[in-house]
């Protein structure tokens, strides 16, 4: 395998810092669409305990809604639709587009839900139009980007993840106290329409902006099946450590990210505002930080020694996981939210590092196809069965814990972080034989 994964040539000239006007324009467009990708997605946390009270339904169907409704399907057709990304005449930027209107039109939708059922329709279009994001974003940032900026550049998008999550709780908090879930979920969907038109009208592909010799370059480069994409990517060991200790973050992350919600407003005795507000400052400015210094990290101590692009993620799952147990466990609200603050920056770091480590163990013709695969793991085992079975074993204590239950699930998950710190360890000691070197 000799082929290099440089940025598109054709791009406008770098500046000093190795990064265009172009690709700067291209990376904030595309994290505000990660922004509204997530702010669609995670509102529902907030929502939860008005929507349970409001539709009758149970802790299990809570779970489903945040978890399988949507994660099945978007794992599902991520990886088709990432293969078609992958395609030299695809145009990214217009997939990207369509998939945001889906997205947006289904959450707005959501509110209009009577019953269970037609919500439980509603989150299935919402994880039919993300499953088009975030393959073929990651694919455009690693074509206009150095190898050595990537982890950092795809940390800035990753960004999308705490900030939409951020303002899914400040917002759905505060609209749901004055004016109800329905007109939340409506208010959230509709201006991704408009940015929509703002991603087809202002990002440009970099495959239309080659030149010639660039253009005769990539139409040599034999395309990949995809047996053999599939083949390439999982002769990675690298990549299987990744996809195991990334998929069990997601498990515990998404789990986390909704019932510790339900645990503050149960246990704590908190309203949705302040629930979302005080959520806002761990699952919010906490994960921006902590993604930020992830890529930072990577890219700064990466250069030295390769498995140094993973140090962070690794040992930081470690020591967060006695003090995010430590957290769960104060009775004082305003302590265990404090406490909660270090181990979502160390749970958060993790972003940048891995998914930039993905895109340089395989070859650019199978970048989207490796990002799916990450996003499937991710989605079908973290955001399908995390909130899922979060909730059933909360159904499952509640008659010994009552109300408490949700703490003592909590408790496990904060030790189960153990276990992606290990396979990130693990895979940080086969970077320096697996990378490549474009």
């Amino acid at each position: 395998m000799t082929d290099k994964a440089a940025p598109t040539p054709g791009i406008a000239s770098p500046s000093a810092d190795g990064v265009s006007a172009q690709t700067r324009t291209m990376l904030w467009i595309l994290l505000i669409v990660y922004i509204f990708n997530f702010l669609d997605r995670q509102i529902v946390n907030i929502l939860a305990e008005p929507i349970k009270a409001d539709l009758g339904l149970s802790d299990t169907q809570l779970g489903l809604l945040a978890g399988p409704a949507f994660a099945v399907f978007y794992a599902l057709l991520g990886i088709p639709i990432a293969r078609y990304a992958d395609k030299d005449g695809t145009n990214r930027v217009r997939l990207i587009a369509l998939a945001l209107t889906i997205w947006s039109a289904m959450t707005a939708v959501c509110g209009l839900a009577q019953n269970f059922v037609q919500l439980l329709f509603a989150r299935i279009g919402v994880g039919v139009g993300e499953a088009g994001c975030t393959p073929a974003a990651h694919s455009l940032i690693a074509d206009s980007v150095t190898p050595e900026k990537r982890s950092s550049a795809i940390a800035f998008y990753g960004l999308g993840v705490p900030i939409g999550s951020l303002l899914g709780l400040i917002i759905g908090g505060i609209v749901n106290d004055l004016y109800g879930w329905r007109i939340a979920l409506m208010l959230v969907g509709a201006p991704g329409l408009l940015l929509a038109l703002v991603v087809l009208f202002v990002m440009r592909e970099p495959r239309h902006s080659r030149t010639v010799e660039a253009a005769a370059t990539a139409a040599a480069v034999t395309p990949l099946s995809t047996g053999e994409a599939m083949r390439e990517i999982f002769a990675s060991r690298a990549f299987v450590y990744i996809l195991i200790a990334s998929s069990v973050v997601a498990f515990l992350g998404y789990g986390k990210a909704l019932w510790t919600i339900s645990f503050f407003i149960r246990s704590h005795g908190l309203s949705t505002t302040e629930a979302g507000l005080s959520m806002a400052v761990v699952l919010g400015l906490a994960g921006v930080f902590g993604t930020w210094l992830g890529g930072k990290v990577a890219d700064k101590f990466g250069p030295r020694d390769k498995k140094h692009i993973l140090t962070l993620p690794a040992y930081g799952m470690a020591l967060a996981a006695p003090v995010l147990f430590l957290g769960y466990h104060m009775d004082n609200w305003v302590v265990a939210v404090a406490l909660l603050i270090v181990p979502t920056i160390l749970n958060s770091a993790y972003y940048g590092p891995a998914y930039g480590c993905v895109q340089g163990l395989v070859r650019p013709q199978a970048r989207a196809v490796a990002a799916s695969i990450m996003l499937f793991g991710q989605n079908l085992i973290g955001l399908g069965f995390g909130p899922f079975l979060f909730g059933v074993l909360s159904d499952a204590l509640a008659p010994t814990y009552g109300q408490e239950s949700v703490r003592y699930v909590l408790y496990g998950a904060a030790w189960l972080g153990l276990i992606p710190a290990f396979f990130f360890w693990r895979a940080s000691l086969r970077l320096g034989r697996e990378l490549k070197s474009g």
